[in-house]
């Protein structure tokens, strides 16, 4: 995957409309432009711009059966995205494993703190 086509794909993915568009396709499956159009406030044309870009990013192919042109769903693209955000996923998730581990550190020592006789309760102002 290029630079540039992993641009195109994230640049399809900006628009809510365009996420949107893909979601109504991979819940229903192949749909036409008007399908695809229906819960838009928007001309038949402004879908299809959208629907351009879609396609010129991979994430949709457009066909053609007798007098319907239906638009499908491709999704391997979206396989390149996860994994370009894989890494990143990894890395929150150890963050968070060792915050994680630091706040029960934490908890214990308060714990056992509360609970040694020797330790006088904190003072407001310490």
């Amino acid at each position: 995957m290029t630079s540039n086509q992993l641009d195109a794909i994230f640049g399809a993915l900006a628009d809510s409309t365009r996420r949107a568009i893909l979601a109504r396709l991979a819940s229903s499956g192949d749909l036409s432009v008007t399908e695809l159009a229906e819960p838009f406030a928007m001309s038949l044309p402004a879908v299809t711009k959208h629907l351009k870009v879609l396609e010129k990013a991979g994430l949709i192919t457009r066909g053609r059966d007798a007098q319907w042109r239906p638009c499908r769903l491709e999704a391997a693209p979206l396989q390149d995205v996860f994994e370009w955000v894989e890494p990143y996923r990894r890395f929150w998730d150890e963050s968070l494993d060792r915050l994680e581990d630091y706040l029960k550190e934490l908890q214990a020592q308060e714990k056992q703190d509360d609970n040694n006789p020797n330790t006088s309760p904190k003072q407001h102002g310490d």
